[in-house]
């Protein structure tokens, strides 16, 4: 994950953010794992679905920016590996890429797939599953009406990469692969810890920007702004995910 101002706590990210790992059985039933297979998981994160793929007999090596989740992966008995997915330095070693909830983050998608595609043996798949257009919207017009209102840096507010099915179709083929399946799939998202669980997990550098004095005024302000939108009337909040899934080979 390669937002330069984003940091990651393992124990955070089990906290507040389980379900992104536990709501990747899709994505995994479209990779299919067999044994002896060896498979990159790119965005392994702390090696959750990672450990899963190797639980179905396959070689894998899990390669993730952040040296917490690195740390809490190899702790599971992976292979682990802190590396940028822009600067994946691995050639024609792998059956197969993987990657869940990560490749958002990633916002040079010719780099990073310029990387998948030397990593992959002619012929190999590539199976992912990431944030797509639409997703969090709710979220982040939310934030930025409050950089609006208290003079923050909006450009903080949304940092990803979410494209259209069109536009990754593109990127991969200019790259030298051939989609077999793309979807765009909206997912309503229950938040176990509520929004502001979700916002201290994935966009702390937007709160920090207004020091420790102001911080919880603009949270306050943000959970006002969009309770009618994402918040139930027994409390549940639900983030506005919307995900692309996609099923690619790399042309021989």
């Amino acid at each position: 994950m390669s937002d330069s101002s984003q940091t990651w706590s393992a124990s955070g990210y089990e906290r507040n953010a389980r379900f992104v790992s536990d709501l990747g059985a899709g994505v995994y039933d479209w990779l299919a794992p067999q044994a002896g297979e060896r498979i990159l998981d790119l965005g392994c994160g702390d090696g959750a679905l990672t450990q899963r793929i190797a639980d179905a007999g396959a070689k894998v090596t899990g390669v993730d920016a952040s040296p917490d989740f690195i740390e809490a992966a190899i702790a599971r008995g992976l292979d682990a590996r802190l590396m940028d997915g822009h600067e994946l330095t691995l050639d024609a070693e792998f059956d197969a890429v993987f990657s869940n909830a990560a490749l958002h983050w990633m916002t040079r998608p010719r780099d990073v797939l310029a990387g998948v595609a030397r990593a992959l043996k002619p012929g190999g798949r590539f199976v992912a599953e990431f944030g797509g257009h639409g997703n969090v919207a709710a979220i982040v017009t939310g934030m930025r009406a409050m950089a609006r209102i208290h003079g923050g840096d909006a450009a903080l507010a949304d940092p990803w990469y979410f494209p259209t099915p069109g536009e990754y179709t593109q990127v991969l083929q200019s790259c030298g692969f051939t989609v077999d399946e793309i979807a765009l799939i909206p997912r309503p998202t229950p938040l176990p810890t509520g929004i502001a669980g979700w916002l201290e997990t994935f966009r702390a550098p937007f709160f920090a920007q207004y020091g420790d004095g102001k911080r919880a005024e603009v949270l306050r302000g943000l959970e006002d702004l969009l309770r009618p939108a994402l918040c139930d009337t027994a409390g549940q909040w639900t983030a506005d995910y919307v995900r692309l899934r996609v099923h690619a080979k790399l042309n021989s």
